[in-house]
């Protein structure tokens, strides 16, 4: 059989006529898989999709192992997606049997945690293992990265006069500095003094305050920044808090040391109010030109707007660097409120959203006070290219 003729058969699903072809064996079985999903028949209501898995949570996990052999894990993890939203699915996610069988992703936490407060205990075990077994790999991917770009550019934000090697000396803000020295019949500056980089300090050089709106359209941010927040929690050189709210404010700092534990103290859903959770991150801020304050939020806000853009322009007038993301997920451009962002934008505070490969280099250009805004231009330009 024709490769080609084939994989559109799959595609197209149905019976045989449409293509002139019939499937067989291993092709036959991956078909039944996706038609219990995708089927849609033909003739009257044809392009019509209707599951084919029924109510039962073993039979949805006998089908959640059939795909796992026949694809790839990142086209497994798209069709429990749609399983989960075409088929209404999520109450069967409950059931141990189907948690065990499931390929766990982002998205499989992000609904599980939905679903923390109704969950049976029966259950919970599974759904613990799954988020635990998505938090390793995450942090496997991102925490070396984030503790050297943080690191780094802590070292580089501390600056010296007087520094002890070669390897110290910030070439380019000596060369500003001693502009005024150049001889131009050697076509050099002669520096009278050198600006160099600072060694490591022990001591907390930076207050992070890790702000999380908690609405159901979060949920895959929800997972990033309490991975990260863990990570940044680990680094002495940090003072790391991480709020999560909707219409309430809960401050989950105690839980930073355990990532997974801090998830199920998550509610995703409800109502938004960004102006209340400000409110409360101010208290959190000891050393404002030493702060950096980031809201994680598609900002639509059920408070106070007025009162919420009045408290971010109080925090950029005491010298936090205030940052907004739209969202922290590699899910491409969100939905927002773009008044609010317009608003921000306004006040001197980009609203963007980063992916999680991203956010490390970010967190470097926060401490060392770089321009956000540019540094998020030129990383949608490096992206786009």
């Amino acid at each position: 059989m024709d490769d080609r003729l084939r994989r559109w058969r799959l595609v197209l699903g149905g019976d045989a006529d449409g293509t002139g072809c019939a499937l067989g064996g291993t092709d036959a079985q991956m078909d039944g898989a996706l038609a219990a999903l995708y089927n849609g028949g033909g003739g009257e209501g044809a392009g019509e999709r209707s599951g084919g898995l029924g109510a039962s949570a073993p039979r949805v996990a006998r089908w959640l192992g059939d795909i796992r052999s026949y694809f790839p894990s990142t086209v497994v993890q798209v069709m429990q997606k749609d399983a989960v939203e075409r088929l209404n699915l999520t109450r069967l996610l409950l059931e141990p049997e189907m948690l065990e069988a499931v390929e766990p992703d982002v998205h499989m936490v992000g609904t599980l945690l939905s679903l923390n407060r109704v969950m049976p205990e029966k259950a919970r075990e599974s759904a613990r293992a799954l988020v635990r077994k998505v938090v390793s790999e995450l942090e496997r991917r991102l925490v070396q990265k984030t503790k050297a770009a943080v690191t780094g550019a802590l070292d580089r934000s501390a600056r010296t006069h007087r520094p002890k090697r070669v390897a110290d000396i910030d070439w380019d803000r000596t060369i500003r500095a001693n502009l005024k020295n150049y001889l131009p019949e050697r076509n050099t500056v002669v520096p009278s003094r050198l600006v160099g980089y600072g060694r490591r300090q022990r001591a907390v050089q930076r207050e992070v305050v890790l702000c999380i709106d908690q609405s159901g359209s979060m949920a895959a941010s929800v997972v990033y920044s309490s991975v990260f927040g863990a990570v940044l929690a680990s680094m002495r050189s940090l003072r790391t808090s991480l709020v999560v709210f909707d219409t309430a404010v809960v401050d989950l700092t105690d839980q930073l040391h355990d990532p997974v534990e801090l998830l199920f103290g998550t509610q995703l859903g409800g109502g938004t109010d960004i102006n209340r959770a400000i409110a409360y991150s101010q208290g959190l801020i000891t050393r404002p030109t030493d702060s950096i304050f980031i809201l994680i939020s598609d900002l639509y806000e059920g408070g106070i707007r007025q009162e919420m853009l009045r408290r971010v322009a109080q925090m950029t007038a005491a010298g936090v660097q205030v940052i907004v993301l739209l969202a922290l997920s590699d899910e491409g451009a969100p939905f927002y409120d773009r008044d609010n962002a317009a608003a921000l934008a306004a006040m001197g505070v980009p609203a963007f959203a980063c992916t999680p490969d991203a956010f490390p280099a970010l967190m470097a250009a926060a401490i060392e006070r770089r321009d956000i805004g540019q540094w998020a231009e030129k990383e949608l330009e490096r992206t786009a290219t």
